[in-house]
């Protein structure tokens, strides 16, 4: 059997952590023994760390990574860098605020041996117009930048082998803010094997979303640095 790590960052997700667990552990079921869930949480200030550490007692594959820095971007490198180092055949990354739909995995896994990585498209979506139009322009900054046209840069929706993830990390500094654009810039421009599929993207479950638009703004701005640094490491 194949070995699955589903990987999460997570911040101050009190209110949905618990039924977010309860969603996604049993995809595990049906892979290799060495499959886990895992999910770091570093630097949060509510209750989100302890509901997890009481999880742990019911979903013995549920695993916790609690030293990787508070931000967003470094928690999904440390995530993709604990799957490969402990063997994972397959990494699978979504968020853990409750607003992508567990039941709309198996059509993914279903395409893991036909690609290197199947990536989701938010073809339509519950987190506002705002947001949508960040994601627009991501993808018009990706193909004048790096001459790629994807549909869909950043879904936190993603199955991915792990020896093609492996194979960009050490491209990526380990505080790097936007690590799944880049690593779909990566699949795109070294011409791996990846697909889109459409997926649902509900509008958050509960809580209030740690990343508002004028940090996203701040985020954008850095970012163009960060393009064309990695750009010439791959010219």
């Amino acid at each position: 059997m194949e070995t699955l790590y589903i990987v999460m960052p997570a911040y101050n997700e009190q209110d949905n952590i618990k039924s977010v667990v309860e969603a996604w552990y049993p995809l595990l079921s049906g892979k290799s023994e060495a499959s886990r869930l895992v999910i770091a949480d570093s630097g949060s200030t509510d209750s989100t760390h302890a509901i997890l550490q009481q999880l742990q007692g019911q979903y013995p594959k549920l695993e916790l990574l609690s030293d990787t820095g508070r931000q967003h971007g470094p928690k999904v490198l440390a995530l993709y860098d604990y799957a490969v180092r402990n063997h994972a055949d397959y990494i699978f990354q979504t968020d853990s605020d409750g607003q992508t739909d567990p039941n709309e995995f198996d059509a993914f896994w279903q395409e893991r041996h036909a690609y290197d990585a199947v990536l989701g498209n938010r073809c339509a979506r519950g987190d506002g117009k705002s947001r949508a139009f960040v994601e627009k322009v991501v993808c018009l900054l990706l193909r004048l930048y790096f001459r790629v046209r994807v549909p869909d840069a950043n879904a936190p929706f993603r199955l991915m082998r792990a020896e093609t993830v492996g194979k960009y990390l050490a491209k990526l500094p380990p505080d790097y803010n936007l690590p799944n654009i880049m690593m779909t810039t990566y699949f795109a421009y070294y011409k791996d094997r990846v697909c889109f599929k459409d997926i649902t993207f509900r509008p958050r479950q509960a809580g209030v979303n740690s990343v508002n638009i004028p940090r996203i703004v701040k985020i954008g701005w850095k970012a163009l640095g960060g393009f064309r640094r990695l750009k010439k490491q791959m010219d």
